[in-house]
């Protein structure tokens, strides 16, 4: 039989089902206009969007769309196999009403997390948010005064923005976007806004992709985290702007579903612009478990000219406080501007809900930072007993602005063995650039720091500090004979001679 007379006898459709059944029917694409939904901005459209989402995911999977219009929406849960797409002009207006918002699951362990949200996935495989449309969560309609006073003018470095606000009576839905138990998930071009509480977190999700988003959330939003990763492996944040009250980008050890974290690793976070008036690339808290094989590189973390409490605490916060552990860390390629600290480094005994035999801090590498405009020494420091090892610091250029206060030369560190762990926990440092203590294995290699003229501060201070390595270490001069490096308590630090 010639081949044109074998596809006469058997059609396209037969030819399917000879290489293992039926053909597949094409992916089902739905507006929510279809199901009902309006977009006056006053209609509640959750369940128009849910029958359009759950449709979809009944037929086999493919594109919910939501066109130009204001849809207001509470709690929607997506579905394996459904890409959700915000269509240009297009924006989900979450309700003002947290009736609207039921309850997703029973979260526990945060206080910034609860199981009301907007958008809601739990073991779903191949889930989209995709579209250049908004997702509106109308934040400040679930906030109120604190009452919490301002600090005065001249301790405005410690004070924090969004400490004046506080969640009102009834809660919030948080975080807004929640995606538990998800693999081959993707988040990407949307654009997110006032946030009720942490904007986006994903949980115990394999193969994650969160690419080209924007989250913008008022500076004094209390815990408006931006994107909170937890318990997650093989996740790539690139191309993002994250401007919001709380930390930027935060990497976090816990199980909000269940008794025990699952490890966190593999994580790069790429080509991000971060401003808030908290941190803004984060590990830690929580840090119940581990972190392994993190980079976080060619990135921005910045503040405008805006007053000392709306600014970055720390551009970078490496922490654990809670039984857990960091080992393989990698961050280069930064730029920071009015960070009050650039780099903080923290490992303590605040709590420490599971025993695991590798809890500690170690094998951290950061290399090509410039940091301007910051207020605060940098800082890497452990507790009695609990050292941090194996960390490198490589070109780094760090500028500090603010001068000491009185009585910052020579002052006593507190150990604060179990605070919450925060850049301006110690207060002024006695140090001007970089303060060190129980660490062990410590190599500075092309590092400098400036201070503003006047500055009577040694400019790095170890202080139980075992195994260093410095070399090509300058920095700005000191007033009143103090050295460039103070050390107490300290041996086998070696003072190499640059090569010629």
């Amino acid at each position: 039989m010639r081949r044109r007379d074998f596809l006469s006898v058997f059609p396209v459709a037969s030819l399917a089902a000879i290489h293992g059944g039926f053909a597949a029917a094409a992916p089902k694409s739905k507006s929510v206009l279809e199901y009902g939904a309006k977009p006056d901005g006053k209609t509640l459209n959750s369940n128009a969007i849910q029958r359009a989402i759950d449709d979809v995911s009944r037929s086999g999977g493919g594109t919910v769309t939501v066109p130009s219009g204001i849809f207001l929406t509470g709690r929607i849960e997506l579905k394996s196999g459904v890409t959700l797409t915000l269509l240009d002009g297009c924006t989900l207006l979450g309700s003002s009403a947290i009736e609207d918002y039921s309850p997703s699951s029973s979260s526990y362990g945060n206080t910034g997390g609860n199981p009301r949200h907007l958008i809601f996935a739990m073991n779903a495989d191949d889930v989209v948010l995709s579209g250049g449309g908004r997702i509106d969560g109308q934040g400040p309609t679930f906030w109120e005064p604190s009452g919490k006073a301002s600090l005065p003018e001249e301790e405005q470095w410690a004070d924090v923005a969004s400490h004046a606000l506080a969640v009102r009576k009834g809660g919030r839905p948080s975080p807004m976007l929640e995606f538990v138990n998800c693999r081959r998930l993707k988040i990407e071009d949307v654009h997110i806004e006032n946030a009720p509480g942490w904007t986006l977190r994903a949980v115990n999700c394999d193969n994650v992709e969160i690419s080209g988003i924007s989250i913008k959330n008022p500076v004094d939003g209390p815990n408006t985290d931006g994107i909170d990763i937890t318990g997650c492996q093989n996740v790539a944040v690139s191309n993002c702007s994250v401007e919001t009250g709380d930390d930027a980008v935060c990497l976090k050890s816990e199980n909000p579903y269940g008794p025990e974290p699952r490890l966190l690793k593999n994580i790069v976070v790429s080509n991000c612009h971060l401003t808030t008036c908290c941190n803004g690339f984060k590990l830690g808290t929580s840090s119940e478990g581990g972190f392994e094989n993190i980079t976080f590189s060619d990135s921005v973390v910045y503040n405008n000219e805006v007053p000392y409490k709306e600014r970055v605490i720390s551009g970078v916060a490496l922490e654990v406080v809670d039984g857990g552990w960091i080992d393989g860390v990698i961050v280069k390629n930064i730029q920071m501007q009015r960070t009050r600290t650039p780099i903080f480094i923290r490992l303590e005994d605040r709590k420490r809900v599971h025993d695991y035999p590798q809890r500690g801090l170690r094998n951290v590498s950061i290399e090509n930072i410039q940091a301007t405009e910051a207020l605060l020494a940098s800082s890497i420091t452990g507790i009695p007993g609990m050292d941090i090892s194996d960390v490198r610091l490589s070109q780094i250029r760090i500028e500090n602005v603010l001068l000491s206060r009185q009585g910052s030369v020579g002052r006593s560190v507190p150990e604060k063995e179990t605070a919450y762990p925060e850049a301006r926990m110690f207060g002024m440092l006695p140090a001007s650039g970089l303060y060190v203590r129980h660490v062990r294995n410590l190599s500075l290699s092309d590092v400098a720091f400036t201070a503003p003229s006047g500055e009577n501060r040694p400019t790095i201070i170890f202080d139980d500090v075992v195994g260093a390595q410095l070399s090509r270490i300058q920095s700005s001069p000191i007033s009143g004979g103090m050295p460039i490096l103070l050390q107490s308590n300290s041996r086998d630090v070696k003072i190499l001679k640059p090569s010629s």
